[in-house]
């Protein structure tokens, strides 16, 4: 045959010893107690053959059949979904049957199959690989993640070429934990949400749609676990730990005791913090700071607002170029702007232009690949490069402007220059809007991202450009320690309490200041309680921005530090002298100061602070 299919993941499994735990990614809160439901999503095996010329245009009928169910599938999971649990979340969906409608990815089969005369499945394999090579070496983990999509929009095709039946997740009738390789936004879409306690897969991560459903779901989530589809056997306990990051298959009656403890502790913690969710981040001795939320879609607002959040900090506009045939227009810019701005009613929401590179494009391909395309052309230097993008999205966002507060920054910058010419093509814009009587705020705001080394020492000429800063601290980290956060060899060598990187903040923060322009932080440090703890002892800060899910705990841990302490801290920790004496002193020192809260510290997979198992000393995370 041409095509074989690996059997269910499981028929592999070697025994696994009671209480045995497996290490992932927290992808989203919480802990889940359960049954095994080993969902199989092993990829289909290709095997290459040749097929005569009488016979090419019957693969090509085959794969533009294949092509049409699988539009017609997701379709008409759509529309169920739909039905069931409204449109907040089909953005997902939508992706996956643009990708199906990509003119790129039928063509390059079509060519693969009447250009070298072979089976329309070894032609599909072949585009997916040509696909995936252009997200090679991308730094960015979000972007990154999408290759997944890609994938499993193939997989699917090639399942309704060779007739293989999917099962779904609708079907369940217990609730179970779910196991798998990977899930697609078809299965958790269409998941009866009350059958699944969990998720647990070989693959992924926080920015992968299982990871970003099971958060906007809240169903406990480790994904990354490499093989838990060959450990984990259908109807086994399992224990998901979506605080930690771990999964415990056979669990002991200890174990089991153990968890069902810390569920039942950690949905109290996740109550209580709720219930401060609307009250103002201010410290004991009054000192205020916005606590706003990083998106990825419009369509999270409505979370952000739910935990929360005061205003959107970050709107990361990639998505709206991923996963489609061609650019999005200035339509679908102003619409989805224009549906931020309208929810957001009582205060601001800052878009950020695009920081795409040139080899992420998967539909548009007019700029050349890079070796390292972490230091090419990303952010604003590619939008300079493309003004046609660039004034694309201007337009939008000045547009949507009328509709609610809105605010625009630019990322990336490293120069006068660039913001220099930016602007001038944002006042060109406004020109041509204004001669066309189209409405928009004449007086938006704009701000410069302060993410290079380069900037971080410029801060005082780039003031007079802009109206606002904000510190995006993993690119920062990442660019002043010379290391590739995604790079598993270097990943060790991100450190944010790196005497480097304190410093650094330190002084944009002072600046910014003494200057007197607002200030803001838009990183992940953002979401961490001690992180947060120094940064806002570094000096006066507008506002915090962070995941939706963030929000709550960094609230309550505001409203029991004093700011003074703060201050305090944050000198202490500026004087030492590599990033294990700040760990050992943070850990000292907040032990000291806030002995009351430490257990609280264990329930939030991005503090710093944990405890160590069956101790009570405590050790500062990486």
């Amino acid at each position: 045959m041409a095509v074989l299919v690996k059997g269910m993941a499981n028929n592999k499994n070697k025994a696994v010893t009671k209480d045995y735990t497996m290490r992932g990614i927290a992808a989203s809160p919480g802990i889940a107690i359960g049954r095994v439901y080993i969902l199989d999503r092993t990829k289909p095996c290709i095997l290459r053959h040749a097929i005569a010329d009488s016979h090419i245009e019957n693969e090509i009928q085959r794969f533009n059949h294949a092509l049409e169910k699988s539009k017609a599938q997701l379709m008409e999971i759509r529309e169920k979904a739909k039905k069931d649990i409204g449109s907040n979340h089909l953005y997902i969906l939508d992706a996956h049957i643009m990708m199906l409608k990509d003119a790129t990815l039928v063509e390059n089969t079509i060519n693969f199959i009447r250009g070298q005369r072979v089976n329309a499945e070894w032609a599909l394999k072949e585009s997916l690989e040509g696909f995936l090579k252009k997200f090679e070496d991308i730094s960015d983990e979000y972007i990154s993640g999408r290759k997944k999509d890609i994938e499993q929009v193939v997989y699917r095709i090639l399942r309704n070429m060779i007739g293989h039946h999917l099962e779904s997740l609708a079907d369940l009738e217990e609730p179970v934990i779910i196991v798998a390789h990977d899930l697609t936004p078809a299965d958790t879409i269409q998941m009866k949400r009350e059958k699944v306690l969990g998720f647990a897969t070989d693959a992924g991560g926080k920015t992968s749609h299982t990871g970003i459903m099971a958060s906007a779901f809240e169903i406990p989530a480790v994904v990354g676990l490499k093989n838990i589809t060959e450990k984990a056997k259908n109807g086994d306990s399992v224990i998901v730990d979506g605080i930690d990051g771990s999964v415990i298959l056979a669990p002991d009656a200890d174990t089991f005791q153990s968890f069902l403890k810390k569920q039942q502790r950690f949905k109290y913690y996740e109550k209580e913090l709720l219930k401060s969710k609307d009250l103002p981040a201010i410290t004991k001795d009054g000192h205020r700071v916005k606590l706003m939320s990083n998106i990825e879609y419009s369509d999270e607002v409505d979370l952000a607002i739910r935990y929360g959040a005061e205003g959107v900090g970050l709107y990361r506009t990639e998505y709206l170029y991923m996963n489609k045939d061609g650019l999005p227009t200035e339509e679908e810019h102003f619409l989805d702007y224009k549906k931020v701005a309208m929810r957001v009613k009582n205060s601001y929401s800052i878009i950020r232009t695009l920081d795409l590179g040139g080899d992420k494009f998967i539909s548009e391909s007019k700029t050349d690949k890079e070796n390292n395309p972490a230091l090419g052309l990303r952010g604003i230097r590619l939008c300079l490069n493309r003004i046609d993008i660039f004034k694309t999205q201007l337009r939008g966002i000045l547009r949507a402007s009328h509709y609610g507060r809105l605010k625009l920054m630019y990322p990336m910058i490293s120069s006068v220059d660039e913001l220099r010419d930016a602007n001038q093509m944002l006042e060109d814009i406004k020109g041509e809007l204004k001669s066309k009587g189209i409405p928009f705020d004449s007086e938006i705001e704009v701000g410069a991202m302060i993410e290079t080394p380069s900037a971080s020492v410029i801060t005082d000429l780039l003031s007079e450009e802009v109206d606002f800063f904000s510190i995006g601290t993993n690119d920062l980290i990442q660019y002043t320690l010379a290391m590739d956060r995604i790079n598993e060899h270097v990943a060790y060598l991100y450190q944010p309490l790196h005497p480097a990187v304190l410093r650094m903040l330190k002084n944009i923060i002072s600046s910014a200041e003494k200057i007197g322009i607002p200030v803001s932080i838009c990183g992940m440090m953002g979401g961490d309680n001690i992180h947060t703890l120094i940064l806002l002892g570094m000096g006066r800060i507008e506002s915090i921005s962070m995941d939706p899910h963030s929000i709550p705990k960094v609230k309550k841990f505001i409203r029991q530090i004093k700011y003074g302490d703060a201050v305090r801290v944050a000198h202490e920790v500026l004087k030492l002298k590599s990033t294990d004496d700040v760990k050992k002193y943070l850990s000292e020192e907040i032990s000291r100061i806030y002995p009351e809260n430490m257990e609280e510290y264990d329930f939030s997979n991005k503090s710093m602070l944990s405890r160590k198992e069956d101790t009570s000393e405590l050790q500062i995370a990486g």
